[in-house]
């Protein structure tokens, strides 16, 4: 039976790749040409021999081998392979470094923000440190619940400014459905608050008629720090005079480049 004796004063054999002690059930201890004597376990899973490095010896003793062994026979019996799982719970770790809500908004923020205006990239991260960060910046993304964002959006609806509450609570979908993908909560509560914000007061406009007045509706539309898509759709209805349905339904196919026709 192997001992912690016979780990300490193995030393490697000229001539040979290497020199196993073996410690039972699939365990084993390598030394190898450069004096480095690591632990591997050996196993069966769906019928393909593999192998779990376990570490280093001295740092990982005899009796620490054969406890992470043990361990590792348990997922195999129950289905799961030790190897998968490793990579599995690296991969989570990585990936959960930052799981607060701030952290997570700057990191989809900057993957994102390439295909933003310059405009849009600043206020919609703007927004959030104003008034999203100071309340839940700090909370792990799956602790924020849907009472708790809609708590937040209701101090933004007491200063008046419904517009913006609607424009967090997507910004905040955005984020919260980034988490989802990227593992850090498993689901996104702000689809619970559809209809809960008061709605946005509209006031229908006088058609614009003088020339002044149509260059600040233009200098307006490039300046609007909404979705990329409406503010694409309002620039083609300045430009083109379309019903809004037939805009909303344009298709690439109906354009000719070429001819700058639609």
């Amino acid at each position: 039976m192997l001992t912690d004796t016979d780990c300490r004063t193995t030393l490697y054999t000229e001539g040979k790749s290497r020199v196993r002690l073996t410690g039972g059930g699939g365990l084993y201890l390598e030394v190898t040409p450069n004096r480095s004597k690591r632990w591997f376990w050996k196993y069966l899973f769906q019928g393909k021999e593999k192998r779990l490095a376990i570490g280093a010896y001295p740092e990982v003793p005899l009796r620490a081998a054969r406890s992470a062994r043990d361990e590792a026979r348990k997922q195999q019996r129950g289905g799961t392979d030790p190897v998968q799982q490793r990579r599995l719970d690296k991969l989570t770790r990585s990936i959960s470094s930052d799981n607060t809500f701030e952290g997570v908004a700057r990191e989809f923020h900057g993957v994102k923000s390439a295909g933003w205006s310059e405009h849009y990239a600043k206020r919609w991260l703007e927004r959030l440190q104003k008034d999203v960060f100071p309340w839940l910046g700090s909370l792990p993304l799956d602790q924020i619940t849907a009472p708790l964002l809609l708590q937040t959006l209701r101090r933004v609806e007491a200063r008046g400014v419904r517009e913006l509450a609607h424009s967090l609570l997507e910004a905040c979908g955005q984020t919260l459905r980034y988490g989802v993908g990227t593992g850090r909560c498993q689901r996104n509560p702000a689809a619970d608050l559809r209809g809960a914000l008061r709605p946005v007061l509209t006031k229908h406009m006088a058609a614009v008629l003088e020339p002044d007045q149509v260059g600040d509706l233009m200098r307006a539309i490039h300046g609007y720090a909404g979705q990329e898509t409406t503010r694409a759709a309002l620039l083609l209805s300045a430009l083109l005079f379309q019903r809004p349905g037939n805009i909303r339904q344009m298709e690439w196919a109906e354009i000719d480049f070429e001819k700058a026709m639609w």
